[in-house]
């Protein structure tokens, strides 16, 4: 890890580094109530320091209601963007018509790119 390492020991924090002009959070896995502390933790602190936060969703397999929660929270905290979301992501952010007001990015190039 190049970054803040996970400390909580769940492992859904995958990376976290500074990136062009803002700071991209790599997670992974399944994120629901149970394992999102320390992705909540990383998305929060970074947000308490950069203007921009990009959460690189390349490895993120499922994400449920409060995940999509403390992104929309997130979302009106600091200029965030998600990169690289997977097909079951598209589907939860299409379905709650988040995808409306969450920024979503084919990858986290394109994400510091715009």
């Amino acid at each position: 890890m190049t970054g803040a390492e996970d400390v909580h020991g769940d492992g859904v924090v995958e990376d976290s580094y500074a990136a062009g002009p803002g700071w991209v959070v790599a997670a992974r896995g399944e994120l629901d109530q149970d394992t999102l502390a320390s992705l909540e933790e990383a998305l929060n602190s970074a947000a308490d320091r950069h203007r921009l936060v990009i959460l690189d969703a390349t490895s993120i397999t499922f994400g449920d209601s409060s995940f999509l929660n403390l992104l929309l929270r997130l979302h009106r905290l600091t200029a965030l963007r998600i990169a690289a979301p997977g097909e079951q992501l598209r589907r939860l952010f299409a379905l709650t018509g988040a995808d409306t007001v969450l920024s979503l990015y084919p990858s986290v190039e394109d994400a510091l790119g715009s």
